[in-house]
């Protein structure tokens, strides 16, 4: 009905965020397997501080999407990304903790709990400096990797 350069046209169709989107896309192609989780965790701080704006602004609608895109991004980027074989003790800690926060987030978003929310950002603060920490030797020993 509208044309891509209208503004009544929905926002993922506007052509500033095709240039986004396609952006976007080439970053993750060109990425390393360490830098598409950092993605993830990058993503997933964005969505928490917009459902926390959200749910402080009362805007139900947005702080749904936020929570909903905050919670696929544990399950089926971080946790599915997980070699629990491999990972050992360490990666079944990790896939716990990722399903107690998508629990939470699911919590958070049903009762409209911004302290489910400060409270999974407090625990996931500090898996995402780690996973920042360890980028110089992952990039310097590739096979590490």
């Amino acid at each position: 009905m509208y044309g891509q350069a209208s503004p009544f046209a929905p926002r993922h169709y506007r052509p500033s965020n095709m240039y986004t989107r396609v952006g976007l896309e080439t970053e993750v192609h060109d990425a390393s397997p360490h830098r598409l989780i950092a993605m993830l965790f990058d993503g997933l701080f964005s969505a928490l501080a917009q459902a926390q704006g959200a749910l402080e602004a009362g805007e139900r609608e947005v702080k749904a999407r936020a929570l909903s895109r905050a919670v696929r991004i544990l399950d089926e980027g971080l946790k599915a990304g997980l070699n629990l074989e491999a990972g050992g003790p360490l990666a079944r800690q990790l896939s716990e903790l990722y399903a107690y926060a998508s629990l939470r987030l699911t919590q958070a978003n049903l009762r409209d709990d911004l302290e489910a929310i400060l409270e999974v950002r407090k625990l996931l603060q500090p898996v995402q400096e780690a996973w920042g920490a360890i980028a110089p030797r992952v990039e310097s020993n590739p096979v590490a990797a």
